[in-house]
């Protein structure tokens, strides 16, 4: 049975998209950087990956109370917000060959604690598989156990550590996450997207998506 919440109904829930990354929102997903990484990517580290890195991909939650007319997205959409559209998270990744090396996942600080980075996962490895990838690695601080945590839960394993990987010379620990593309993970996969849905619908109006498809980035 799905949560709902005190004062929340279907005509004040706001809707929340999952979208592909645009250079229009690089202004606002540098608002959650700085928030939430002590060493931040700059604001021309994502130019450069959204017009001259044919390896990336990355996604953002679009707020927004307003019904796109006619819009088609691969993603499912929840329905979340308040006008004006606003990015309240993001991720990315890097498709080398078959592997999905994730870059980066962040969650405004007003909207964490309520499963939307673990909702960013979910679809990071759907879209990765779906464009091909077997395998998804990634590298987290020491420091972060939240994180570690989250992608333990979604079956990646420790492979190795990377020794002051991080420029403020923090270590990093190395995560691999085996065969995406299985039936047992992708099957495991909608199991937890499921149980998101449980935990959020109550929160946010649920809309599915017709077809796939990607976002011009410009």
């Amino acid at each position: 049975m799905s949560a709902h919440h005190p004062g929340v109904t279907p005509a004040t829930r706001p809707r929340l998209i999952v979208d592909t990354m645009r250079l229009a929102d690089i202004p606002e997903v540098m608002a959650i950087e700085r928030a939430s990484f002590p060493v931040p990517w700059s604001e021309q580290g994502y130019q450069h990956e959204l017009l001259h890195n044919e390896l990336a991909h990355y996604l953002v939650l679009r707020l927004t109370s307003e019904r796109p007319a006619g819009t088609r997205r691969w993603l499912p959409r929840l329905v979340v917000g308040s006008p004006p559209t606003e990015i309240i998270g993001y991720a990315g990744y890097w498709l080398i060959v078959d592997e999905a090396h994730i870059t980066t996942i962040a969650v405004a600080p007003s909207w964490r604690r309520r499963g939307l980075g673990e909702w960013l996962l979910v679809h990071l490895l759907a879209h990765a598989a779906a464009h091909g990838a077997r395998t998804a690695t990634l590298e987290v601080r020491v420091s972060n156990r939240g994180a570690q945590k989250l992608y333990e839960k979604y079956r990646f394993q420790v492979v190795g550590e990377r020794k002051r990987y991080y420029s403020d010379g923090e270590d990093a620990i190395l995560m691999t996450l085996w065969d995406v593309r299985s039936p047992t993970y992708q099957h495991f996969l909608a199991q937890r997207r499921r149980a998101l849905l449980e935990r959020l619908e109550g929160l946010f109006a649920l809309q599915q998506p017709d077809e796939k498809g990607e976002k011009d980035r410009r």
